[in-house]
């Protein structure tokens, strides 16, 4: 049960971190003009997107509500479901979250596109006080939970971000590549400000420590290596903003490189879908 919870865990942080970041970086990238082949295929893979999230959602309530009760059996059953989604802090916001999905989901089918980035903001807001962000009570709790508000945006727009270059440099007629590369640059600095600085929050509240030990186990061994992955990202990052110019000479390297760095961000969101199962150590007194 525990391997399907970070399995499901992974997929739905992973799919409301893309959409934030796809529905954020689209207008930066390329502005408010219209792009219908790229707007077609961005529409597409939010809608499977959603639709992923949604079911996922739904899992993760049944996986945890199965927990809860300590048999699979409950999972299955209404007043069990029930008594988790109004009895239990989890139950309560995943219920708002699962309504916001909903109408995602219908705001992506109908011509309803002034909705779509609310309603994404929302899911991502309301996954925020899932996990350790549910910790402490009072006015610690409510700004650990807007710390990992923070986070959570940040680590989308640069996922999310990474999407929609990938989509550009897949079919990038038309498109001049090195405006936009420099225009995902300058976001970039300010995302990996924002992560350092709500990470090492994040670390120090929930362990006590700047770092937590012992380091090569448990949470701080997962710890390590999130923070590895997104070193990764970040040296390739700046690769590439190195090599900006004359971009469009060498298209295939860049992107086979965007594709990695991505491919890292992913398995840096499923260290984080396996730390929210895990204890962080806090430090007594």
């Amino acid at each position: 049960m525990a391997t399907l919870l970070v399995l499901c865990r992974f997929l739905h942080f992973i799919v409301v971190l893309l959409m934030f970041g796809a529905c954020v970086f689209r207008p930066w990238l390329l502005g408010a003009e219209p792009q219908p082949a790229l707007d077609r295929r961005l529409l597409r893979i939010t809608r499977a997107l959603a639709w992923v999230g949604l079911f996922s959602g739904v899992a993760w309530l049944l996986l945890i509500t199965a927990s809860m009760a300590g048999s699979w059996d409950a999972a299955l059953q209404p007043a069990t479901v029930q008594l988790v989604l109004g009895k239990t802090f989890f139950g309560q916001v995943w219920a708002w979250h699962l309504l916001f999905n909903l109408l995602l989901v219908l705001a992506l089918i109908t011509p309803w596109p002034a909705l779509r980035l609310p309603l994404i903001a929302l899911l991502l807001v309301t996954l925020a006080p899932v996990g350790h962000g549910a910790m402490l009570d009072g006015l610690s709790g409510q700004l650990l939970i807007l710390n990992q508000v923070v986070h959570l945006a940040c680590v989308g727009t640069w996922l999310g971000g990474l999407l929609v270059l990938v989509l550009i440099l897949r079919q990038p007629q038309g498109h001049r590549l090195e405006p936009i590369l420099r225009r995902f640059s300058g976001v970039g600095y300010g995302v990996v400000v924002g992560l350092l600085v709500t990470g090492l929050i994040n670390v120090r509240v929930l362990t006590g420590q700047l770092w937590p030990t012992p380091l090569f186990s448990g949470f701080a061994l997962i710890l390590l290596i999130k923070v590895m992955l997104v070193l990764g990202m970040l040296a390739l990052a700046l690769l590439n903003r190195l090599r900006i110019e004359r971009c469009g000479e060498r298209l295939g390297s860049l992107r086979a490189s965007v594709m990695l760095e991505w491919a890292l961000g992913i398995g840096a969101v499923a260290a984080v879908s396996l730390l929210g199962t895990l204890p962080p150590m806090v430090m007594a007194g």
